[in-house]
């Protein structure tokens, strides 16, 4: 019986923030899987990210070639689960399930997202199991156009000048 017939694991800590990369190395060079937990939860500083590892695996199929065969739809519902269970909260900036993942203040991102979503989203946060029904937060930072955009999701319809008024109104509010 030769290595081929034997199943090759990594198992990598998250102490300097590359577990995750670490185990997408590890399955380049051969391994055949990668031991994580979701939300990245283990000792010390954690392990690989379960929802990074398989969505980096997803999102780029062509680099991996690989199939993990989860569900992707149910990540986030899982990552709750878990956080809830554990008593250990995502931070909000997490990727793929923190708050904040798919999360636009910037007047830059929100445009680009607003004109094409994949501009700023290499994932869609439906295909985690995210259903949210605006992913623009708006703020100092934001434009016109996303300050328009969620006028109007909220129901309001003003005339361009009206619009012009409550905007310079709302930056020196969120300023």
């Amino acid at each position: 019986e030769g290595i081929e017939n034997v199943d090759i694991s990594v198992h990598c800590h998250n102490d300097l923030g590359l577990a995750v990369a670490n185990s997408l190395a590890g399955v380049k060079g051969g391994a055949t899987q990668i031991e994580c937990a979701i939300n990245g939860l283990g000792e010390r500083a954690g392990n690989a990210s379960l929802e990074e590892v398989v969505m980096a695996i997803k999102t780029r199929k062509s680099s991996f070639d690989l199939d993990t065969n989860i569900i992707t739809e149910n990540i986030y519902s899982t990552s709750k689960l878990v956080s809830s269970l554990s008593g250990i909260d995502v931070q909000p900036n997490k990727a793929i399930v923190g708050a904040n993942a798919f999360s636009h203040e910037s007047g830059i991102h929100q445009d680009g997202v607003l004109k094409e979503k994949s501009t700023y989203e290499i994932i869609t946060p439906e295909s985690v199991g995210v259903i949210q029904e605006s992913n623009l937060v708006l703020g100092k930072l934001s434009g016109k156009h996303a300050f328009s955009a969620t006028v109007k999701e909220m129901g309001i319809e003003l005339t361009e000048d009206e619009l012009s008024d409550a905007f310079i109104k709302f930056k020196a509010l969120a300023d």
